[in-house]
């Protein structure tokens, strides 16, 4: 397909979907640039992987921007720190430019995308918070808690899940 043609079909898509699932193509996009940017690594293309890595780092600043910390409590907390560390390594992946860096966080964003599709595929028996929460936790190394544990965990003002 056309690059100019899946474009089109992209934003349509887009236009259509749940809010859940326009997090999911921005997440898209940010893998899509994280390939491309491998591409440019693995060919030398110092300007490629600069743009590419720029416009993943333009699509996170959006993310951030729509935390809605009211609603999404812990989750968005922990949302926004994911993006700090993330934004952090993809600036260090400009400087010091590999391959395996550039994968690392093609795998961080792609676990966090299949956490907001599992979310949308359980709304509304679960909260996208809850989800969220569950895949934060366990990804930034801390085992995702029962909801009894929550209790203890939260007032001892541990991550919880």
């Amino acid at each position: 397909m056309p690059e100019n043609a899946f474009l089109a079909y992209q934003t349509n898509s887009a236009r259509g979907a749940s809010p859940v699932g326009q997090v999911v193509a921005l997440y898209d996009t940010i893998l899509r640039d994280f390939r491309r940017a491998a591409a440019a690594v693995d060919a030398g293309n110092v300007e490629g992987r600069v743009f590419e890595l720029n416009h993943a780092l333009t699509v996170i600043g959006h993310l951030r921007s729509v935390l809605d910390h009211q609603r999404g409590g812990e989750a968005a907390r922990r949302l926004e720190r994911f993006y700090d560390v993330t934004q952090s390594m993809i600036v260090q992946a400009n400087l010091s430019p590999s391959r395996e860096g550039i994968q690392r966080l093609a795998d961080l964003y792609s676990a966090v995308r299949q956490a907001w599709q599992e979310a949308e595929r359980q709304l509304p028996s679960f909260s996208a918070e809850n989800t969220a929460d569950r895949w934060l936790a366990e990804t930034m190394g801390q085992p995702a808690q029962t909801p009894a544990a929550d209790t203890a965990a939260s007032a001892s003002g541990k991550w919880r899940a």
